[in-house]
């Protein structure tokens, strides 16, 4: 069992969040889904709605990550890297959406 000891924080946080943000995506788009749409709400919708389920999801794993049990700090600064290269790339890719 101490092979597994360092992991009863991890599974707590992570199942936890996981189920309160999916709750709360299923919740806000079944709201969103009953409003009359207008011309171009397409757009805003890729625009402002899905960065928002991204950095929900976005801050799950980075919590994830940190409370994972490593052997030392490379593999969690190596996954908070590339999610740090991944949110510029993605945030370039909202602003062009916003533009249009």
């Amino acid at each position: 069992m101490t092979a597994l000891a360092g992991w009863e924080n991890f599974y707590v946080i992570v199942g936890s969040s996981a189920g309160a943000l999916i709750g709360l995506q299923f919740v806000v788009m079944a709201l969103i889904a009953d409003l009359p749409r207008a011309p171009g709400t397409a757009q805003a919708g890729n625009a402002f709605a899905t960065p928002t389920i991204v950095h929900f999801g976005t801050v799950l794993l980075l919590s994830a990550a940190l409370t994972a049990p490593w052997n030392g700090i490379g593999g969690a600064s190596v996954v908070w890297g590339l999610l740090g290269i991944s949110g510029v790339t993605y945030t370039i890719i909202v602003a062009r959406r916003m533009r249009v």
